[in-house]
């Protein structure tokens, strides 16, 4: 059977050949120059035919060119700060039409927006919930990051994402958030179609422990020109996982233009009392466009290339290195001398030839988009197609292994060694459809594809139950999650009132989730056996058996059993291979209600029916009323729901897991497993939503203002418990013994689980206030965001009868805390930018509010203070095509304040807080940018 990726390249391959073919000749062209009022040249100005996909960008010369079929177009111009300007043109064909635009200064533009209603396009001040609107094309000019992830954090206050350490695959995809729910609470989409999510479940001690995201960062900045983030909960109108709202990224539809761009940078930062530079990052990107067909037809194409080294900020490694045994003491416990000084001085070493690396991973990365549509006729018909490649290599470090760790082999690392985790990572994804009129209805049937690959490599370590004979790189498999959905909607709007809009439409998901073991060395332990008999001297009988229950090879000086598998990440087991599916069909209806200009009602409703847990219906209703025509209200109740994604249902691995510098071989069973039913872990079941919002919105010239405050309630969360232990002394119940033994033929000796545990609440006010105006000869805006949020378990934890007293470990104080309060509970910024003549000026200081440590002793539950981040940049023409950038993030270099708890310290290797995410530790960050545009 032919491959999915061979029937990527094939479609891709076929459709770019008809666009090419169909793009033969073209008839008319609209060209122009697009001016503010005092007659300076928009560069970067956005144009745009009206009911049709076609539009450009305006270039440094402030002039554009627009290829279409001969006839009689409305075009409209808008640029940031400035009113947006429609005209109308008529143009024949082998002709050449000229509409110039003048536009005026309005302050704060007010951007138009598709997301959260199927009614036509409303401007952000008018929409019944609130909606941000984000030109990335603009903010990849003036900010220092160049990730998605990086970009929404510190530009829209609601989103939260940051780079782990030391956190195994979270190390690589940064988990993220919307209005403090989970990164599996906010719903993707790419041109308003489902985005699939990664295949990696979060497991390590991070912000969403247990959830599974969607890797925004696979999709290139380049390739994106806005992003609409719907912040109320929106299940009724785009299913699952809509809970805290929709991020919907808007991909480049501009032609007739090349541009590139090179930013390079490092952090340049003092640590600890001296100078660093590390983390050096590169990324190439380039973006053009072609025109196709004769009726305004396009193509664009994105890339990017990316480098990131690796940041560290640990400590001096403190305490013992090396030890000598000293034999017994009278009670026969073990004596050691600490010989870290002589052995540091034998070896040449000193204490930071120890450490951990402590901060960002190396990443290496190479990403592809495209967006295309072809009129197919002159009544609106259309045949659209967009697409990806991605792929993402990895290198994380985890924990340092000394030289007298027990699993150490002195004649393979004498020194010990420092374990890494490599990942390979794969994305790919299309979608193709076609839209049009049928009769009075327009309607849009399409079909999207996506697939996230997870591969996991271990390098630098060894199985020490192999001896000197041990590998030291293994291959530890990985998961791949595939999503395939088809919709098909109808929308159309009516007379009567002052506009009636009706939309109803049905779609079909498919998924599969698919655990790939890894070779035998990466997962196996060498000594385990299990007995046959007993020979003539009542000895036993052992034959080699990877999962037997008796251990034949120990180490160190008190003889402590070996652990199988890659040391730092073992790999996938056979029994952990998993090739699980499922489909789930739904249905909705949506109607927008306009009284009268000034009185909107909006109702959804959705059914959903999955074949692995059953149905639900999910409503909303949204209104927004006019006090006058610059002020209104807005509001929304609405019911919502999350089925537990593929990946808590059968995700099961065996995994070192330090916990207080202690380190535990964590085995994670899934809910149908022997173990959860010794426990009395039930099966998964969806969470179920109650969100309600209300707010205001202004328009007072050249401020806008819009202030929301939202209460949502998820019952039956899903969480990822804390470790269950099994017991084998003789005292202990039936159960717990065999719970223990279940555990050693897993190499573990702890167990955790996916559990629908707790009811949860969020509560929160958002707030936004935009100002723009003409200063001097140049332009102005400033731009306020913020956003105060708390989220509370709420009701008793739901244990059964088997988990009574063993409630702190269902749901424990330190995942109680990475609920609550591990993200920043209160973030805002503030953004300046001026233009003037050739140059761009942009600073921001941004508000990451106190975030606390995840830890059960109550003693360490430390609470991080405030603090804001300040960056900077400069911005100038060198010629119409060319401009330079530099700038910085984190000018100030501020660092968090330093962990307390020496448990979490790891021997003075953590000095900041791996649990807590507030805004990372690398400190001061320089960059340079240079960009072409022809």
């Amino acid at each position: 059977m032919m491959k999915i990726s061979s029937i990527f390249k094939f479609l891709t391959t076929a459709v770019l050949f008809l666009l090419l073919v169909a793009g033969v000749k073209a008839q008319a062209v609209i060209t122009g120059t697009i001016r503010d009022e005092s007659g300076n040249t928009l560069s970067g100005a956005s144009v745009s035919i009206q009911g049709t996909g076609t539009g450009t960008t305006t270039d440094n010369g402030g002039t554009y060119t627009l290829k279409v079929k001969g006839g009689t177009y409305t075009v409209s111009a808008s640029y940031v700060g400035f009113a947006n300007s429609p005209k109308r043109v008529t143009v024949a064909d082998g002709a050449t039409a000229t509409l110039d635009f003048s536009l005026s200064n309005s302050g704060v533009t007010n951007e138009v927006v598709v997301l959260g209603s199927r009614a036509l396009p409303r401007t952000q001040l008018e929409t019944p919930v609130p909606v941000d609107v984000i030109d990335i094309k603009k903010i990849a000019q003036d900010a220092p990051q160049v990730y998605i992830n990086q970009i929404l954090s510190y530009v829209a206050p609601s989103f939260n994402s940051g780079t782990q350490t030391v956190a195994d695959g979270s190390d690589h995809i940064d988990p993220a958030s919307l209005r403090g729910l989970g990164p599996d609470q906010v719903l993707v989409l790419i041109n308003g179609k489902r985005r699939h999510n990664t295949a990696l479940v979060n497991i390590n001690g991070t912000f969403g422990r247990g959830s599974v995201g969607t890797d925004l960062n696979a999709i290139p900045v380049a390739a994106i020109d806005r992003i609409e983030i719907l912040r109320d909960a929106a299940s009724a109108q785009y299913g699952s996982d809509a809970i805290a709202g929709v991020i919907n990224i808007i991909l480049k539809s501009s032609v007739n233009r090349v541009t590139f761009s090179t930013t390079a940078g490092a952090n340049v930062t003092k640590f600890l009392g001296k100078s660093i530079t590390d983390g050096q990052t590169v990324q190439n990107a380039i973006n053009f466009g072609i025109p196709m067909g004769q009726r305004g037809g396009f193509i664009n194409f994105s890339g990017s290339f990316d480098y990131r080294n690796y940041t560290n900020r640990a400590g001096e490694r403190t305490g013992t290195i090396y030890s000598r045994y000293n034999g017994r003491n009278a009670a026969g416990a073990i004596q050691t001398v600490d010989r870290t000084d002589s052995f540091l001085t034998a070896n040449n070493k000193t204490r930071d030839d120890f450490k951990q690396r402590v901060g960002q991973s190396r990443l290496r990365s190479g990403q592809f988009m495209f967006n295309s549509s072809i009129p197919m006729d002159d009544q609106g018909t259309e045949f659209y197609m967009f697409g990806g490649l991605g792929y993402r290599n990895g290198q994380a470090a985890a924990n340092f292994r000394l030289p007298n760790n027990t699993n150490n082999i002195l004649a393979v690392y004498p020194l010990g060694f420092l374990p890494e985790i490599h990942s390979d990572i794969y994305d790919r994804n299309l979608a193709f459809g076609i839209r049009g009129k049928l009769k009075e209805w327009n309607v849009d049937f399409s079909n999207t594809y996506g697939q996230n690959q997870f591969i996991f490599k271990v390098v630098n370590t060894l199985n020490s139950t192999m001896g000197v004979a041990s590998p030291t790189r293994f291959n530890s498999g990985g998961p791949v999650f595939t999503q395939n959905t088809t919709n098909l909607d109808f929308s159309r709007s009516f007379a009567g009132l002052s506009g009636i809009n009706v939309a109803f439409g049905a779609e079909h998901r498919f998924e599969r989730y698919q655990l790939v073991p890894g070779e035998e060395a990466s997962y196996a332990d060498y000594g385990r056996s299990r007995q046959v008999g007993v020979d003539a001297a009542g000895r036993p009988i052992l034959v080699p058996d990877l999962r037997g229950l008796v251990v034949t090879k120990f180490g160190g000086p008190d003889s402590s059993a070996l652990t199988g598998g890659a040391q730092s990440f073992p790999g996938f087991r056979p029994e952990n291979a998993v090739n699980a599916t499922r489909s789930a069909i739904a249905a909705y209806a949506d109607g927008e209600f306009n009284f009268s200009k000034a009185f909107l009602i909006d109702g959804a409703a959705r059914f959903e029916n999955y074949n692995d847990f059953g149905s639900n219906v999910s409503g909303k209703i949204s209104l927004r009323y006019k006090l006058r025509d610059n002020f209104a209200i807005r509001g929304s109740v609405s019911t919502g729901f999350r089925a537990p994604s593929l990946h808590q249902r059968y995700f099961s691995n065996t995994s070192t897991l330090f916990v207080g510098g202690i380190p535990y071989e964590v085995a994670t069973f899934p809910n149908d497993s022997r173990a959860a039913k010794l426990l009395g872990i039930p099966d998964l079941r969806a969470e179920k939503s109650k969100s309600v919002s209300l707010g205001f919105t202004g328009n007072l010239g050249k401020f806008k203002v819009t202030v929301d405050g939202y209460l949502t309630r998820i019952n039956d969360r899903v969480i990822y418990t804390d470790l269950f232990q099994g017991n084998n002394a003789a005292s202990a119940s039936a159960s717990d013994k065999e719970l223990y033994n279940i555990l050693l033929s897993y190499n573990a000796n702890r167990a955790q689980f996916f559990a629908n545990a707790i009811n949860t609440e969020t509560k929160g006010v958002d707030v936004v206030i935009s100002y723009g105006t003409k200063l001097g000869s140049g332009n102005f805006r400033a731009d306020l965001a913020g956003t105060v949020s708390k989220t509370m378990r709420v009701g008793p934890i739901k244990s059964s009868e088997l988990l009574k007293s063993k409630e702190s470990i269902y749901f424990s104080e330190a995942s109680r805390i990475y609920l609550e309060s591990s993200v920043p509970r209160v973030k805002a910024n503030l953004t300046f930018t001026y233009g003037i003549a050739k140059w761009n000026f942009f600073v921001r200081n941004v508000y990451f509010g106190a975030v606390d440590e995840a830890t059960t002793t109550v003693l360490y539950q430390q609470t991080f203070d405030p603090r804001v981040i300040t960056e900077a940049s400069i911005g100038y023409k060198i010629s119409k095509a060319t401009r330079i950038s530099i700038g910085s993030n984190n000018i100030l270099d501020i660092y968090p304040e330093k962990v307390a708890d020496p448990g979490n310290t790891t021997a003075n290797q953590f000095i900041y807080s791996r649990r807590a995410t507030q805004f990372g530790y690398n400190g001061r960050y320089v960059y340079g940018r240079f960009e072409i545009s022809l």
